[in-house]
């Protein structure tokens, strides 16, 4: 079972599967027309459908394993400092507010693209700019820290 594409099946068919058992919690169909409940049921099933036609088929193709579809070295490092500066800002952004969190998490993000005091500065004026388009001007609540920001 090293074949990606059996596996992304899978995936498909258990998302499918979740999405197409909370859709039974609405309504089908209300007094004026269509429920909520309509498109979520049809979409899902016709993706349980598409996902299993897609195992079948993956089973009667070439093998596509997972070390040929994933990058290795420089690329794959980059991956994996996106993932890691994501899971940081979760976990940060809490207690270090919105402002402070977003401006380490693109420090560490642009720091290997650009020279450093572009990185900080790009990061300062776009974590600020966010802040004061969602927080202030659409209302967004945004993780503060003590200071209020």
């Amino acid at each position: 079972m090293k074949n990606l594409n059996v596996w992304v099946g899978i995936f498909l068919l258990l998302f499918a599967g979740l999405i197409f058992y909370f859709a039974l919690s609405y309504d089908y169909y209300s007094n004026i027309g269509p429920g909520p409940g309509l498109f979520p049921i049809w979409l899902s099933g016709l993706l349980l459908i598409l996902s299993i036609m897609y195992i079948v088929s993956a089973f009667k193709k070439d093998e596509i394993r997972f070390s040929d579809v994933f990058p290795k070295g420089a690329q794959r490092n980059k991956i994996l400092r996106i993932l890691g500066s994501i899971l940081l800002f979760i976990l940060i952004s809490p207690y270090a507010g919105f402002t402070l969190s977003g401006t380490v998490v693109l420090c560490i993000l642009f720091i290997g693209e650009m020279k450093w005091y572009t990185a900080v500065g790009t990061s300062v004026i776009t974590t600020v700019v966010v802040f004061l388009i969602f927080n202030t001007f659409l209302g967004v609540p945004l993780p503060m820290n003590a200071f209020g920001w």
